[in-house]
């Protein structure tokens, strides 16, 4: 069974860099047909979507964030990491990590199941 754990910061200043990373157990991030991303919810909102990789290939963002994030991948380390850039209070929330069977549609609204991360709250405050 595979089980994902967000770690990093709970408080980033405005206009600095929210770097998260998540790391996988019970299944390698190279597992064919399988991708890996990053979703949040910022309060009294829904989840949306950040950016995604697949088992194979390059990384990909939903256009809305898609100048401020950057996604990573360590797989000796069997990682994945978020980095979203000049942010600001609108980017508090709940960051979770998720795997995902097939390339996810980052214009829609993701869907809550077993191979997520139990989420990490980042609260972005001077």
């Amino acid at each position: 069974q595979v089980q994902l754990q967000e770690s990093g910061p709970g408080l980033v200043a405005p206009s600095q860099t929210l770097s998260l990373t998540c790391t996988v157990s019970g299944a390698s991030i190279t597992t064919k047909m399988y991708y890996w991303g990053w979703i949040r919810q910022p309060p009294g909102k829904g989840l949306e979507w950040i950016g995604a990789f697949p088992w194979n290939g390059s990384p990909y963002s939903s256009p809305s964030l898609k100048s401020r994030t950057s996604i990573s991948r360590d797989t000796s380390k069997n990682q994945f990491t978020l980095r979203l850039s000049s942010v600001t209070p609108e980017d508090t929330g709940v960051y979770y990590c998720a795997r995902h069977y097939g390339p996810p549609a980052l214009s829609t609204t993701p869907v809550r199941s077993p191979d997520w991360g139990q989420g990490t709250q980042v609260t972005v405050s001077s």
